[in-house]
């Protein structure tokens, strides 16, 4: 018998170092950073949201040829997974019987990014029914009756579509990704490829910035030193979050410092009193990196003065000119402020949840108010009208590159320069 052949069974393990060694590289995506083996190291190190992570193995034969992550919240709170209006109407239930609005839950895929099943090929329905039958199985172990594929594009959500309606799932939108493609090595071309007003609003922010004295942006291969004023900034803007589902913590800011493959695009205001000996930092953004991709994973700002510097935008210009300095042919950012990121040409990945309930009747109940509510949020985050959104695609297109290409929010014209096949080097990282 060959080594990919025979029954498959599905092993449950509980941390990523208890994956046979080379198989998360050889399977997760090489331009994603965002599914480096570091990042979810770094996960289980901290304490971001999770109580606990597993990893569902599948194997074939005895060979391992596919893994889904695994996030546990046993204590997970509604109000910090809605949006700011229905939390405004859960408060007095937050203030009076706060375990009413504890939400058991397990998710599969990625706490952090894009959902997907880690596998060299698809599976088959027979092994994706087993895939989602252990994951059932050890939600029910766990008491964790809310069950989440979180983030899947349509492509990744595909093969595992049959198996997961037979499950009793549902599926409903969830926020978009936004990606940049990067034809171009020039940040100049870049510009001049866009369309005539966000041209002309990207070269007032870049004025802006540039007119307020002692603002200085640098990236940092080393930053680890810079963590304590790290956490004040992110803290500013996730208490102006809609949703709070993870929440950075410094034991995991710090792994991914001490990972070669991430840099800190950094803002310091020169004019102001140093902090503790360290220059005043009044802005941030977090770049991983891997192959041909790059990421702004996580932001944070100083709003006394992000509005009136545009601080925002230059720290994302920034991460485009390192991105094509670095080489990389795209970058991904955080699925929040779409107004500017379409303006800046990131086109929109379209993900979707798949969700069930270990008891009928709460099922029932969410399959009826979820996708709507979920729907209406999607519109409202991106200045859309609000209108059902189409569901993905049964089975895979024929091709399947063009079904994961992100479709543009905006048309833009091409840049004129194209980026060569040969990477430049990462020696130098």
């Amino acid at each position: 018998m060959h080594p990919g052949d025979g029954p498959y069974r599905v092993e449950v393990l509980r941390g990523v170092d208890e994956l046979p060694p080379g198989l998360w590289e050889r399977l997760a995506p090489a331009d994603d950073p965002m599914w480096s083996r570091p990042v979810f190291a770094a996960l289980e190190r901290s304490r971001v949201g999770p109580a606990g992570y597993a990893y569902l193995l599948l194997r074939r034969g005895g060979e391992p040829v596919a893994v889904l992550p695994l996030s546990l919240f046993p204590d997970l709170q509604l109000d910090r997974i809605v949006g700011p209006h229905e939390r405004r109407l859960l408060a007095p239930l937050r203030r009076r019987a706060p375990r009413l609005l504890r939400v058991p839950m397990l998710l599969c895929g990625h706490l952090l990014g894009q959902g997907r099943l880690l596998a060299a090929q698809p599976p088959d329905e027979r092994a994706g029914r087993l895939l989602v039958a252990a994951a059932l199985d050890l939600a029910r172990r766990e008491r964790l009756g809310t069950v989440l594929f979180k983030d899947f594009a349509g492509p990744d959500l595909a093969p595992l579509r049959t198996p997961l309606t037979e499950a009793g799932f549902f599926l409903a939108p969830a926020l978009p990704d936004t990606e940049l493609a990067l034809p171009t090595d020039s940040f100049e071309e870049y510009l001049a490829a866009l369309p005539a007003k966000p041209r002309r609003n990207a070269r007032a922010k870049i004025r802006r910035f540039a007119a307020r004295p002692g603002l200085r942006i640098e990236v940092l291969a080393e930053f680890d030193h810079l963590l304590p004023q790290l956490l004040p900034l992110y803290r500013q803007v996730m208490d102006r979050a809609d949703q709070t589902l993870d929440v950075l913590d410094p034991a995991f800011l710090a792994a991914v410092a001490a990972d070669p493959a991430s840099r800190l695009v950094a803002c310091f205001d020169d004019g102001s009193r140093p902090v503790d000996g360290q220059r005043q930092l009044v802005g941030f953004l977090l770049c991983l990196f891997a192959g041909n991709g790059a990421t702004g994973a996580r932001i944070g700002l100083d709003y006394r003065l992000a509005h009136q510097t545009a601080l925002y935008h230059n720290l994302h210009y920034a991460a485009v000119r390192l991105a094509m300095a670095d080489g990389c042919g795209h970058i991904r950012f955080a699925q929040t402020a779409y107004p500017p990121k379409t303006e800046m040409g990131c086109a929109l990945v379209e993900q979707w949840h798949a969700m069930t309930h270990l008891r009928p009747l709460p099922r029932a109940v969410l399959r009826h108010l979820l996708p709507p509510a979920l729907a209406a949020a999607r519109a409202q985050a991106l200045g859309l009208p609000d209108h059902p959104t189409d569901p993905p695609p049964d089975r895979p297109s024929d091709r399947p590159s063009d079904d994961r290409r992100p479709a543009r929010a905006r048309p833009h014209p091409p840049a004129t320069a194209r980026r060569s096949e040969k990477r430049t080097s990462r020696a130098a990282r």
